[in-house]
């Protein structure tokens, strides 16, 4: 099937997605008021194979050191199925599957697919990678960019608790030191050990609720235009600090919810 743009509807909710730009999510509307960041870079985009930054862009498998493209130097950020074509697999008026077939740079042949389910009050988007060749590490999660501002409203405010921070080097990644949580603005990764739980409110506007069973979310809020919650299935640097394998019997999968209410 195609890769062009595919629009789903649930109630007052209304997605588009964009699988030949990245996969991302290019829109979402509730009640018509746009709730993600507009722009090529922006919307929401799959973090695959690998979330935030890799040191130097070196990442070991065993006795193998491959180099990635570095795309944020000194560094390698975000993987690369961002800047791909995916594949539209199926279709229907809320829920949508589309494909990616990992290719160079990256060293190891698989396929990513992403799950995209829309109901009135909810978007739950699920992403696999699998292979049928090589086992490799790897990691999964979600860059969304969320409105700061929904059409006038206050700026949004950020509820959690997380079980630690990963203290930040002045190279933007983790030190491997567990600290305290500090105040915002952040760039910072974040541990949850019971699951990922984060509140955006837009105050008398809009509460959403952004969760996963993943431990690990990056809070990214030193823009103006926007705040964004990050869950993934390791820290950044995560390929060399806290790799996860995919292997032909158990591809890594991950998952997150969206879910919302009016104020």
């Amino acid at each position: 099937m195609s890769d062009q743009d595919i629009t789903l509807t649930a109630g007052d909710a209304r997605l588009t997605v964009a699988p030949g730009h990245g996969g991302r999510l290019a829109s979402l509307r509730i009640d018509g008021v746009e709730l993600l960041r507009q722009g090529d870079r922006y919307g929401c985009f799959p973090m695959v194979p690998w979330c935030g930054r890799i040191r130097d862009g070196r990442f070991r498998d065993g006795a193998k050191v491959h180099q990635m493209p570095l795309n944020s130097p000194p560094h390698a950020i975000h993987g690369t199925a961002r800047d791909g074509a995916w594949r539209t697999a199926r279709v229907s008026a809320d829920e949508a599957v589309i494909t990616y077939d990992l290719v160079a740079p990256w060293p190891y042949p698989g396929r990513v697919t992403q799950v995209v389910a829309l109901t009135p009050e909810s978007l739950t988007l699920t992403l696999a990678v699998e292979t049928y060749d090589d086992s490799f590490p790897a990691q999964l999660g979600w860059h969304p960019w969320f409105n700061r501002n929904l059409d006038g409203s206050a700026g949004a405010v950020v509820d959690f608790r997380p079980g630690w921070q990963e203290e930040r080097g002045d190279d933007h990644l983790p030190t491997g030191k567990r600290i305290e949580p500090t105040p915002g603005p952040w760039d910072d990764c974040f541990g949850m050990p019971d699951g990922v739980e984060v509140t955006l409110t837009w105050p008398e506007r809009l509460e959403m609720v952004i969760s996963s069973p993943e431990k690990w979310v990056v809070l990214y809020d030193e823009q103006d235009a926007a705040v964004c919650v990050e869950p993934q299935t390791g820290p950044p640097d995560g390929l060399n600090t806290a790799p996860r394998l995919v292997t032909p019997l158990e591809p890594l999968e991950a998952s997150t919810t969206w879910r919302w209410r009016r104020l």
